[in-house]
Parts: C-alpha cells; sequence; structure tokens
C-alpha cells in the first residue's frame, strides 16, 4: 500500500472509531439526554454534549502523549508497536471475560460529566484503541526518522497525537450528539428503555481485532 493510501485508511480507523464511541452508549450520550429532561432545557443538552467530549478528549491525549515521547527512540519503535498491540489484545480479552461496568463510574457525580466521560473513556480503553493507529500513522509519516534530530521528531509525534485526539473526539461527539438530539426531541425515554443496545461484547472483540491487526503489522 502506498503511503498515502495507508495514511488515508488510518484517519479512517480514527474517524471510524470516535463514530463507533460515539453511538455506544457506555461513552455517555444517555446522560446528555437525562440532564436535558431533568433540568427541563435544551441548553442543558448541549452542555453536557460538551463535558462529555472534554473529558473523551482529555483521555485520549492522555493515553497519546507518552507513546509520541517513546517514538523518539525510532530504532525501538517496532518493539514499542507490539508492546501497544499486546496491551490492547490483554484488555480486549479482560473485557470479554469481565463485563461488567466499573462500580466507581456510578459515585462520580451527575454535575461532573468531564470527570465521568475522562473515567469512562479511560476505564473502557478508548483511549487504548487509538494506539496501534496513531503508531501507523506516525510511521507513515517519518519517511527518514532515524536521521531526524530528536527534537523535531518528538514536535512532529505529539502533533499526530493531538490531531488524532481531536479527530476521534469530534466524530464521537457528533455521532453520540446525534443521538441524544434524537432521543430528548423526537424519540423521548420509550426509545431509552424499550431500543437500549449494549455494545460491551462487541466493544471488548473490537479491541481483539484492532491490537491483533496491529500485531501483523508491526511483525
Amino acid at each position: 500500500m502506498e503511503t498515502g493510501g495507508a495514511a488515508t485508511g488510518l484517519w479512517g480507523a480514527v474517524v471510524a472509531s470516535g463514530v463507533y464511541h460515539g453511538v455506544n452508549p457506555g461513552m455517555g450520550w444517555p446522560l446528555a439526554v437525562s440532564a436535558a429532561l431533568m433540568e427541563r432545557r435544551p441548553g442543558a443538552l448541549w452542555r453536557a454534549i460538551g463535558a462529555l467530549a472534554a473529558g473523551h478528549l482529555a483521555a485520549m491525549a492522555a493515553i497519546l502523549a507518552p507513546f509520541a515521547a517513546l517514538l523518539v527512540l525510532v530504532e525501538r519503535q517496532r518493539e514499542i508497536r507490539i508492546g501497544a498491540a499486546c496491551l490492547v489484545i490483554g484488555l480486549g480479552l479482560w473485557l470479554v471475560a469481565n463485563r461488567r461496568h466499573p462500580r466507581f463510574l456510578a459515585r462520580v457525580a451527575p454535575a461532573r460529566l468531564a470527570l465521568w466521560s475522562f473515567l469512562a473513556a479511560t476505564a473502557h480503553g478508548a483511549g487504548l484503541m487509538l494506539v496501534p493507529i496513531y503508531l501507523g500513522l506516525c510511521q507513515v509519516s517519518q519517511n527518514d526518522a532515524g536521521h531526524a534530530a530528536a527534537s523535531t521528531l518528538m514536535a512532529g509525534d505529539a502533533g499526530v497525537a493531538l490531531a488524532v485526539a481531536t479527530a476521534h473526539t469530534l466524530a464521537m461527539t457528533l455521532a453520540g450528539g446525534a443521538l441524544a438530539v434524537g432521543v430528548h426531541r423526537w424519540l423521548g425515554l420509550r426509545f431509552l428503555s424499550k431500543g437500549w443496545f449494549n455494545l460491551d461484547l462487541v466493544w471488548a472483540l473490537s479491541l481483539v481485532l484492532v491490537g491483533s491487526v496491529s500485531l501483523a503489522a508491526a511483525l
């Protein structure tokens, strides 16, 4: 695959994973509907969506930032990619065996949606799903990484990390926000109670798939 085609495919994966996270109720869009219904003001819906987006973005950045620093060690890039892929696969397998939601998320006050979103994304491994995709993008963009200055390489990788986190969060917000608006304005609580869908198993298996594809590419 040509570099341009590889980069396009990887960015497509960033956006697709964001849409998937947004549709997943576990990432919080029903909480935005709940906030709007309790306050009986449309503005509450948008504030809740914004808080969820801020927390999700912070979680993505917190996971990707350390890998941006690690990629300065260009000679160890293959080992880093293999380790990250195995970590994602391991988390996916663990979630397959343990599909209960973390109890501590229920103890976060409803008013702290940004904190809840950060913790939920971290607990479910949402950021880890992006790591193999991010490492692939960095490899595509570094045609002569072995001869690049460390500071330049780190700055470039940090920029890619921020772009990946932002693009992913934007896609997540648009997808989840569209569902929240639709349920609040047209579908109502009946849909929320009868049409609830649980993507926990699909989510866990998707982590295993992404990690496996990345591991195969690194090897």
